[in-house]
């Protein structure tokens, strides 16, 4: 799925990043809104991720939606 379409689709795919990422709040779920950049932001800032890192796993799970 790409990124637009995942924007697009955030209320219902929301549920599955937090089985990704049980860490975020809904708060943080509620700032990402689908958006790639936002989502590797909060995953550097989250879980103290490399950028590199933090594409990787925001990449492989837009992949495997």
């Amino acid at each position: 799925m790409n990124w637009d379409q995942i924007e697009g689709k955030w209320k219902e795919l929301s549920g599955k990043a937090r089985s990704s990422w049980g860490e975020f709040s809904d708060d943080e779920l509620d700032q990402i809104a689908g958006k790639r950049e936002q989502l590797i932001g909060k995953l550097q800032q989250r879980y103290g991720l490399e950028r590199e890192e933090a594409e990787r796993q925001a990449d492989d799970w837009a992949r495997n939606l």
